[in-house]
């Protein structure tokens, strides 16, 4: 197996690999960490690191991941706090009073595609495999943010809406965020029929030009990671506070879960991030 990128790291290859922003490693107040697909105890098409209980995984094994993937990437199992996505827009903020949920206590967060918190000790944990995952750090308030953005999060700005409820809630300047998207399905592996690049086409303050690119037959291929990214700087946050990751999840299967790559038959990578 063969990695490079720019932007992440591949930490632990030979126990539990797991992937960190250059950027994001750079800011002394938080951890974070996104999983592969190695390191694991799932077997079958979940084989190995599988962080989703609700694709028919053993939740057993799935538990047992999450504790592989704690110890090697230096997170506490106990603080954990997961999203229960299903492609929305709604921003939940948590404290240490829902810490386990969705891990080892029952799911609390229908609906709820993006996380984010200002208190010490809670790591919030979303879910992916191909979606485009977006991290939030506000330097100066010390507060932190995960969001899912599949397509349908993406055009409906579920960037935007994290930015915004940061600063209601926690006074954040977007100024002050720095931010990283991805890893997801990149724009060499993303084709979409005309009904779907019609949602990206109709962003109309943003320079779809940049992010959807017509092929011809009625296929386009469109790029999640651009269209975030312009999302966020028209929401505030700097382009220079901006990492893009470089690695495709679609191109990493070996790597990386991609749901594209496996025809569904896949486990599910997660983002973690807390605030030390």
């Amino acid at each position: 197996m063969k990695f490079f990128s720019k932007t992440m790291k591949l930490n632990n290859i030979d126990t539990v690999p797991y992937l960190t922003y250059n950027s994001l490693s750079e800011i002394s107040f938080i951890n974070h960490a996104f999983t592969t697909r190695l390191g694991g105890v799932s077997t079958g098409e979940f084989t190995s690191m599988n962080m989703a209980f609700n694709r028919g995984d053993n939740p057993d094994s799935v538990t047992e991941n999450y504790k592989r993937f704690c110890k090697s990437a230096g997170f506490d199992y106990e603080s954990l706090v997961a999203s229960a996505q299903d492609h929305h827009t709604v921003v939940r903020a948590v404290t240490s009073a829902e810490k386990g949920i969705g891990i080892y206590k029952p799911r609390d967060m229908e609906s709820v595609d993006a996380l984010i918190t200002n208190e010490k000790g809670v790591t919030l944990v979303t879910y992916y495999a191909d979606c485009t995952p977006l991290f939030f750090v506000d330097t100066k308030n010390k507060a932190i943010g995960l969001a899912h953005a599949g397509w349908r999060g993406t055009v409906g700005r579920i960037g935007e809406k994290v930015v915004e409820k940061m600063t209601e809630l926690y006074g954040t300047n977007p100024a002050d965020i720095k931010a990283a998207i991805g890893p997801a399905i990149s724009v060499c592996c993303y084709e979409v029929d005309y009904p779907c690049a019609e949602h990206f086409l109709n962003l109309a303050d943003l320079d779809s030009s940049k992010f959807v690119f017509e092929k011809g037959n009625g296929k386009y291929m469109v790029d999640l990671l651009e269209t975030n990214r312009q999302i966020l700087i028209a929401s505030g946050v700097k382009n220079e506070n901006i990492t893009v990751s470089d690695v495709c999840t679609n191109c990493n299967s070996d790597l990386l879960w991609s749901h594209r790559a496996t025809k569904g038959h896949r486990g599910t990578m997660s983002a973690f991030m807390c605030i030390k």
